[in-house]
């Protein structure tokens, strides 16, 4: 059911992008297309202006010399399609035309008395054509609009070629983008869904017990041991409880918080040593020996808030101390070098399979049940050494177990955190 959703939400998050993509590109069609427009009306602008100026470079000089001109000076060179024609004729006062350029059709009677620049036919061709006055009579003067026709049919091509590239560039770049934003906030929203329905989970077994264990003792009478040895389950299942809601909040706390707490030198042997002798206690009820040891001459200091690398040491030693058997050993070591510092806490257990280690940091995971738990203890470790700079090793433990380690880079402080804050202060109880 819970996969029949998420694969309603993918899809409903494709749709999503989808509509988001064509809204965009819908946008970018209208601003292309009135950009298209308006450079092609700039276009023809220029080029008819360059045509009217050409035109009237030509009246001047039909103005000025008309007769030797129309004799051979200006020509079409026999094409009357308009590669580069200049079109010309002389026009009498009484309207009649005296002479023209060769290759140039007659005149038609409505333009003989043309002023101004303007679009015409003229033998079937499309021309420019203006005039101007001398002294005895008119010169008109035509340029053939083919070659304004040809470049702005050549633009209008390429708009074609263009514009769909860049409405599809946009479609696809906007789908991507949509779908790389919505991506991370789906899979927030996902994680939210499964982190809360394993809570609940995880919740409802400690109180499912507490329940029928009272009911069972309020049912019917028991001597003292009976009533004992229920209260010590319920007493059990309450500090399960308690553990994961006290993990719950943790983590509710590192989430909600805008900023964290400020990082200040903090010795991690010191804070390792303090956490090992907290769990002593836990250890020896298993008979496993809990030892701590320290390895190389640099201070191992680093940066980061005291209590939450004292929370990391503490989830990885009793961790440890849950999957290692009875009898068995728990290592804590601390080593600095010119490389960093590292904390790696090492068990005799039933180790880690190469197949979950990329996942045991996942709130509620667990790579076996044998050992109990709630499967928050390395989720918080994972939040703590992220926000810290730090980097994780899992590996195996020579004849048998995990190896988890943690390594950081040293602290930036003077002398490499000389008066490194203690722990003691603020370290919990286990």
């Amino acid at each position: 059911m819970r996969r029949r959703i998420w694969q309603l939400r993918r899809d409903a998050l494709s749709r999503h992008a989808m509509r988001t993509a064509a809204l965009a590109t819908a946008v970018v069609f209208v601003v292309l297309a009135a950009l298209c427009t308006g450079v092609d009306l700039l276009v023809q602008h220029n080029l008819v202006a360059g045509t009217d100026e050409r035109l009237d470079e030509r009246l001047s000089t039909l103005a000025r010399g008309h007769d030797s001109l129309f004799s051979g000076g200006v020509r079409d060179d026999g094409d009357r399609n308009l590669e580069a024609p200049v079109l010309a004729w002389a026009v009498t006062p009484d309207g009649t035309v005296a002479q023209r350029s060769s290759g140039a059709p007659d005149l038609p009677a409505s333009l003989r008395g043309v002023s101004s620049a303007r679009n015409a036919s003229v033998g079937g061709v499309d021309v420019r054509i203006s005039g101007a006055a001398v002294d005895d009579g008119r010169v008109v003067a035509a340029e053939a609009l083919a070659p304004v026709s040809r470049a702005m049919a050549n633009l209008l091509i390429a708009e074609g070629i263009f514009a769909p590239l860049v409405l599809a560039a946009v479609f696809l770049g906007a789908l991507a983008i949509a779908m790389r934003v919505a991506g991370p906030v789906e899979r927030a929203r996902r994680r939210h869904i499964a982190f809360t329905a394993d809570a609940s989970h995880e919740l409802r077994t400690p109180l499912a017990v507490i329940e029928a264990e009272t009911s069972l003792a309020l049912g019917a009478r028991r001597d003292a041991a009976g009533y004992r040895e229920a209260l010590e389950r319920v007493a059990g299942e309450s500090g399960r409880l308690r553990r994961i809601v006290d993990d719950l909040l943790w983590l509710a706390r590192f989430d909600a918080e805008p900023e964290a707490p400020r990082a200040e030198p903090v010795d991690l042997a010191q804070v390792a040593a303090t956490a090992t002798d907290r769990f002593r206690t836990v250890a020896s009820r298993r008979h496993i020996r809990l030892r701590s040891d320290r390895r190389g001459e640099r201070p191992a200091v680093i940066d980061a808030p005291a209590d939450w690398v004292d929370k990391l040491c503490g989830v990885l030693i009793d961790n440890a101390c849950k999957y290692s058997p009875e009898g068995g050993e728990v290592e804590v070591l601390v080593s600095s070098d010119h490389n960093g510092v590292s904390l790696r806490v090492r068990d005799h257990g039933p180790g880690i399979p190469h197949e979950e280690r990329e996942h045991i940091f996942g709130r509620f995971h667990r790579a076996t049940h044998s050992a109990g738990g709630s499967g928050l203890g390395l989720a918080i470790g994972d939040a703590v050494v992220r926000a810290t700079g730090g980097r994780w090793e899992v590996a195996d433990t020579p004849g048998g177990g995990a190896s988890i380690s943690v390594a950081w880079p040293r602290s930036s402080g003077p002398a490499f955190g000389r008066g490194a804050t203690s722990i003691d202060a603020v370290a919990p109880q286990p």
